[in-house]
């Protein structure tokens, strides 16, 4: 997905925020938001949001020194979303759906995003989120694949929602592989968060290679590429994935949440809207 003119007051905000993460001082802020406005002029017009996500968080690593500056936000967000965990195991565990109903939970762990919102209660929107009709449904093309699948491989996206990640992969009868970031980046999930979340008890964890907070493929390490391409099925999760991998030529589903007006419009969805989406899988 291209960058619109609506994403740029995003990135200074993204800026703003991940360097109030790290300190209060002003002028170390200041510094890390004129790096950034300085970027905005020299994009390319093909480039996609998740390429100036990555510029963006290196230049706060560079002024600030940090390296994981939302350490302690996702160290938060998993021990919440652990908490949840066994009641939200007991809503598939009694569905007439146990497939669907894992996914809308895995969908609705995609609020926790500081990439785009900090204001928001797990407990309280999740609970919600599993009873809102999905916005774009191809969920009947998604259990297909999978039933025919040999092996899976599931970008992950925020460190929070990779434990609702867990109760979905627990559903999949295929082998799953679970692809998360190289280094930390945002709130996205690296191997020590997903290993925390407990992914390593039902999934393989490998590193994308990627410091960006989406799945740039120029970006990622020859043996992700390598799964990418002869993967039966590939999960994306989350709007950073999906801004890089939209206009892929290979069949991908993804899952997300609709949390601004521009990937909204992009889908042809309500801002707000859960999202099951089937691209290039015959739907």
């Amino acid at each position: 997905m291209k960058i619109y003119l609506d994403c740029y007051p995003c990135f200074i905000k993204q800026a703003i925020q991940a360097g109030k993460f790290v300190t209060d001082d002003e002028q170390v802020i200041k510094e890390i938001v004129d790096g950034v406005a300085k970027m905005l002029p020299d994009l390319h017009p093909g480039a996609t949001p998740p390429e100036i996500g990555e510029a963006i968080h290196r230049h706060v690593r560079e002024v600030t020194g940090m390296r994981d500056p939302y350490r302690k936000a996702k160290d938060i967000n998993i021990e919440e979303a652990k908490l949840i965990y066994p009641e939200l195991k007991g809503f598939v565990e009694t569905s007439d759906n146990r497939l669907l109903t894992a996914a809308k939970i895995a969908i609705a762990g995609n609020i926790i995003d500081y990439g785009t919102n900090r204001d928001f209660n797990i407990s309280t929107e999740i609970h919600t989120l599993i009873d809102q009709q999905l916005g774009i449904d191809n969920f009947e093309e998604f259990k297909q694949a999978l039933s025919n699948a040999r092996s899976v491989l599931y970008l992950a996206d925020n460190a929070g929602e990779s434990v609702l990640d867990r109760i979905l992969i627990e559903e999949i009868k295929a082998p799953v592989t679970y692809a998360v970031r190289g280094i930390p980046v945002l709130n996205d999930v690296t191997h020590d968060d997903a290993v925390t979340s407990g992914i390593a008890e039902v999934a393989e964890i490998i590193s994308s290679g990627t410091s960006a907070p989406g799945t740039i493929l120029r970006t990622c390490n020859d043996d992700f590429l390598e799964l990418f391409k002869k993967a039966d099925v590939v999960i994306s999760k989350g709007q950073g994935n999906y801004e890089a991998l939209s206009d892929i030529d290979r069949s991908i589903f993804f899952l997300l949440r609709a949390k601004c007006s521009v990937i909204a419009d992009d889908l042809g969805v309500e801002d707000g809207d859960t999202i099951l989406m089937g691209l290039n899988t015959g739907n």
